[in-house]
C-alpha cells in the first residue's frame, strides 16, 4: 500500500506532517536541537540503522529543514544543520516533550526543558503576538486564508457549520462534557 502524499494538499497541518511526521524525523529534529549534528551523533543516540537514517536525513535536507555541510573533505564528512526552517520547528518540539511529560509519564519525566543559564525547569504556553495572551482552542476558530481551495472551503463550511449547532464547540472533549 503506497502512503497518501500530503505534500500539495491545501492545509498547512498536512504541509508541516509531510516534511517532518514520520516519527524518526522528529527525533532526528530534537537531537539537533540539542546540538547534535553528524551522522554518527545521530545514530547514537536514536540506535538508528544507516539505511534509515541516511534516508531521513536527505529528506530533511531536501525540504529546507537541515542543511548538509562539509567538514572534512578525506574521506567526506558532513554535518547537519538547523536552517531558519528547522529552527521555525522548536516550539513544536517543546509543545511535544511538555505533552509527553504532562500526559505519558506516569513515574514522573525522563527529562525536562530548562533554561541553560539557570537550570530552571520552563513550560511553553503559545501567545498570540498582538495581544500576548495564550491561545487556547476553546478562542480560536479557522478561517480561509487568502489562497483558498474548494476543499478548504468545505471543510471550513463543515467546521463552522458544526459550531453553529454545537454549543459546546470547539472542544469536543470528556473534560469539557464534565463542565456541563
Amino acid at each position: 500500500m503506497q502512503r497518501t502524499r500530503l505534500q500539495d494538499m491545501p492545509c498547512p497541518v498536512a504541509r508541516a506532517l509531510e516534511r517532518v511526521g514520520e516519527w524518526w524525523s522528529i527525533l532526528i529534529l530534537r537531537d539537533a536541537f540539542q546540538g547534535l549534528t553528524r551522522f554518527d551523533e545521530f545514530q547514537q543516540s536514536l540506535s538508528l540503522s544507516p539505511t534509515i537514517l541516511t534516508r531521513r536525513l536527505k529528506y530533511l535536507v531536501e525540504s529546507g529543514i537541515l542543511e548538509k555541510r562539509l567538514y572534512h573533505s578525506r574521506p567526506a564528512r558532513y554535518e547537519y544543520l538547523l536552517t531558519k526552517r528547522g529552527t521555525d520547528f522548536f516550539p513544536v518540539i517543546a509543545a511535544l516533550f511538555q505533552w509527553g511529560n504532562q500526559h505519558f509519564a506516569p513515574d514522573g519525566p525522563a527529562v525536562i526543558l530548562t533554561d541553560r543559564r539557570t537550570g530552571t525547569p520552563v513550560e511553553p504556553i503559545l501567545l498570540d503576538n498582538a495581544t500576548r495572551q495564550p491561545i487556547r482552542a476553546q478562542d480560536v476558530t479557522l478561517t480561509a486564508g487568502s489562497v483558498r481551495s474548494d476543499i478548504i472551503n468545505k471543510r471550513l463550511a463543515l467546521m463552522h457549520d458544526k459550531q453553529a449547532v454545537d454549543a459546546r464547540h470547539p472542544l469536543h472533549s470528556i473534560e469539557s462534557r464534565k463542565e456541563k
